[in-house]
């Protein structure tokens, strides 16, 4: 290469070069743009037909969406600022998730009850793509964590305004809520209570665990090893060991059966994921505690403070950001194992999620499932942002 060419070379402007990551999701909604963008189906179990980008919507949106598109995968590939991406990324989803709810309607014929239009592969492949894009912008840009969990309220702000502007109505999964909407909500109150109830539960049962097991060291790999073991159990296997016992306690113990304990139902779900959330809380408990400085507790020797004193005023808050990330593991976990207790009759999104699987019908899948993965990540956002905001300088 000669002098003028590495000059010319050397003052293009940066935003020139390929983004490493940008390149893989270039190609994803690339492959996201050639894939359907939309299903078609006469009635909600028989086979769909694949719509692409053009002809899901009518002439003069689908070229804006594609534009659009062509726009967000220039700006993941190439090296631009990454509020370019952030910003970018963001109106890719809102175009999507708005063009969605506008190929429902241009899909499904006038007065047509039995059509259903649910998003195709491209859709859902494209959806993966940009969220990666924000999600990498958002890491890279290190905003506070309220700031962060600001950014999660204002998108669930929007997409409930797109819920409730009834852009979505035509939708397959939409038509499938509004005549389940009543048990949708009766489904989600028993899912929130089966995982953030276990967690709390555990919480209260296995902190003071996790100090005596810190404290008493021969107990420690006692307590780990046992739960250890549970955890490797399958949740299905132990959803199905729990209705024996739980069925005998309702039968043979007095006023068992009158609180709730049966052997299926809400009891064996409660007492499995509680069961499941006890290692990464005690475990949690007992490294934190290992964690905290030894100077601070000579100093707190020092000052004259009791062993209890200690513990609560000096160990216990120092060790609190290891604990929350544990009870962080924990109800991430939870949320998603709560959909297994519909098979044993415990009720929460599971119910959608093998109604669906045993109806075929993958839009009362998606009724289950998307509110799931939602909340799971709703609560991994807000506690990673807390466990940064009880960490040492995490709050500034």
């Amino acid at each position: 290469m000669s002098i003028a060419d590495t000059t010319i070379a050397d003052s293009r402007p940066g935003w020139l070069a390929l983004d490493k990551l940008g390149v893989l999701i270039a190609l994803i909604a690339a492959v996201g743009a050639a894939l359907p963008f939309a299903l078609f189906r006469a009635n909600r179990i028989v086979p769909g037909e694949a719509q692409s980008l053009l002809t899901a919507l009518p002439q003069p949106p689908a070229i804006v969406l594609a534009a659009v598109l062509l726009l967000g995968i220039v700006t993941a590939l190439l090296r631009f600022p990454v509020i370019a991406k952030l910003v970018g990324g963001f109106v890719v989803l809102s175009v999507l998730l708005v063009f969605i709810g506008w190929s429902g309607s241009h899909l499904t014929p006038e007065g047509d009850t039995f059509a259903r239009v649910s998003p195709g592969a491209g859709f859902w492949l494209l959806i993966f793509a940009f969220a990666l894009l924000v999600t990498d912008a958002l890491t890279r840009l290190h905003f506070a964590p309220l700031v962060r969990i600001g950014i999660l309220v204002a998108v669930a702000a929007a997409i409930a305004l797109l819920l409730w502007s009834g852009s979505w109505n035509d939708l397959s999964m939409l038509k499938e809520y509004s005549t389940r909407a009543p048990a949708f909500w009766a489904e989600a109150r028993t899912h929130l209570a089966l995982a953030f109830g276990s967690v709390a539960i555990a919480t209260v049962a296995g902190l003071p665990l996790g100090i005596l097991c810190y404290k008493v060291k021969p107990l420690r790999s006692a307590v780990l090893n046992v739960l250890n073991i549970i955890q490797t159990i399958p949740s299905i296997a132990l959803f199905g060991l729990l209705i024996a016992p739980l069925a005998w306690v309702a039968a043979n113990v007095p006023g068992a059966s009158e609180i709730g304990i049966s052997g299926i139902g809400v009891a064996p779900a409660m007492v499995a994921l509680f069961a499941y959330s006890l290692l990464p809380i005690v475990s949690n408990t007992v490294v934190g505690l290992q964690s905290v400085s030894p100077s601070a507790v000579d100093a707190a020797k020092g000052m004259g403070m009791t062993a209890a004193q200690r513990l609560i005023g000096i160990e216990l808050p120092l060790a609190f950001p290891v604990i929350l990330t544990g009870i962080r593991i924990v109800l991430v976990q939870n949320i998603g194992l709560a959909t297994i207790a519909a098979l044993i009759g415990g009720g929460g999104f599971g119910v959608f999620v093998f109604q669906g699987i045993g109806q075929t019908a993958m839009d009362l899948v998606l009724l289950g499932a998307v509110p799931t993965v939602a909340l799971a990540f709703a609560a991994a956002v807000v506690l990673d942002a807390l466990v940064e905001m009880t960490s040492r300088g995490g709050a500034r």
